[in-house]
């Protein structure tokens, strides 16, 4: 079952095929090397067939992949983070909000992602320790220093930056407004728990 709780429904386009190409159940059934009910169950999407199985019924009829796993394809869930619902933490003088929502299980290109502020003189990171994964920041206002290893960056409004996280570094507000930045970091740090 997705998570959705919505099975992906496979047997509707076997049935057409199948019957576009003039096989019988038990054809099928002998050539994927299942019985001619498993066949027919999963055409009426009473059962969930293992995907072995639904690879062999597929090679059966010759269905290219692509179009079998589609449907399945453009199912995949949005997230959205309401404007006023975001989950937020303050930590001395840093501000993050939540602007996106984790699965359960991280995938590999899952990131997280914040709107950070920070006051004047507060600063994130950590000068001794890297983590790894990588970084990417817009900045929306202020300005600000970037020290990453032994290089300092100086950056202000419309700037953009990326790094690999796994070398040192501290990101600090060198203005005198708050300084805000939209930033995304992947592996994600899990600093929310949804």
């Amino acid at each position: 079952m997705s998570k959705s709780g919505r099975k992906h429904k496979f047997g509707e386009k076997i049935r057409a095929v199948r019957e576009r190409k003039g096989f019988t159940l038990k054809e099928v059934a002998a050539k994927a090397a299942v019985s001619e009910s498993l066949v027919s169950q999963i055409e009426r999407n009473k059962v969930s067939p293992s995907v072995d199985t639904l690879l062999a019924v597929a090679d059966a009829l010759e269905i290219d992949y692509e179009y079998l796993f589609r449907d399945h394809r453009q199912k995949k869930r949005v997230t959205i983070v309401r404007a006023d619902q975001r989950q937020s933490m303050v930590r001395n003088k840093v501000s993050l909000q939540q602007l996106s929502v984790l699965d359960e299980i991280p995938r590999e290109h899952s990131i997280e992602a914040f709107l950070l502020e920070i006051a004047p003189g507060g600063e994130k990171g950590d000068p001794e320790y890297g983590h790894s994964g990588r970084e990417f920041g817009v900045i929306l206002e202020g300005s600000a220093q970037l020290d990453y290893g032994y290089e300092t960056y100086e950056l202000n409004r419309g700037d953009t930056v990326s790094f690999q996280s796994d070398i040192p570094h501290l990101f600090k507000n060198s203005g005198d407004t708050v300084l805000k930045a939209i930033w995304v970091v992947t592996p994600p740090r899990r600093l929310f728990r949804n």
